[in-house]
């Protein structure tokens, strides 16, 4: 099975995130957005997972979260990568969601946090949609829960939350 570990945004977030996308989305259709009920942030990809290894990744990912703090995040500018995705970037705690990335990371590749809202097709110039999104402000929100993800891939990917963990709501 196909697997990631996720933040997910409350519903009122994504809601105010997608009005603002939805703008740029009516005047960019070149590029392939991404419906926002599948908005999610994520820290780790760990591709295709055997069932047999389901409970290790689920023993790494309760280690990793043991004892970790909630973090105050928001939504704030965008940028692109390479030519391949559109994001909205982070803000707040990402000291915290980047030690949270790294523990439950298998492979030691940078964590760059951001939701992505679009894919590009070829060679499609995402800077005019970027600018557009370059001012956003999201409301603040609490991730106080990880998500461990499977993703079916198909034209509609679909996702199943396999297992959820809560962090901790201290102040």
């Amino acid at each position: 099975m196909r697997l990631f570990v996720a933040l997910s945004p409350p519903a009122a977030v994504i809601d105010h995130a997608d009005s603002a996308v939805a703008r740029v989305r009516a005047r960019h259709p070149e590029l392939r957005w991404v419906p926002a009920h599948r908005w999610h942030l994520t820290l780790a990809f760990y591709g295709e997972v055997a069932d047999d290894d389901l409970d290790g990744v689920r023993g790494r990912i309760t280690r990793a979260v043991r004892g970790k703090a909630a973090m105050e995040l928001s939504f704030r500018g965008a940028g692109f990568f390479a030519r391949r995705a559109v994001w909205l970037g982070i803000v707040g705690d990402v000291a915290g969601l980047q030690a949270l990335a790294r523990e439950v990371a298998t492979e030691r590749r940078p964590f760059r946090p951001h939701l992505t809202v679009a894919r590009m097709r070829g060679t499609t110039d995402p800077e005019p949609a970027v600018a557009e999104l370059a001012d956003y402000e999201g409301p603040p929100w609490v991730a106080d829960s990880v998500h461990l993800v499977r993703s079916q891939l198909g034209p509609s990917p679909t996702y199943a939350d396999m297992a959820t963990w809560s962090l901790d709501r201290r102040s």
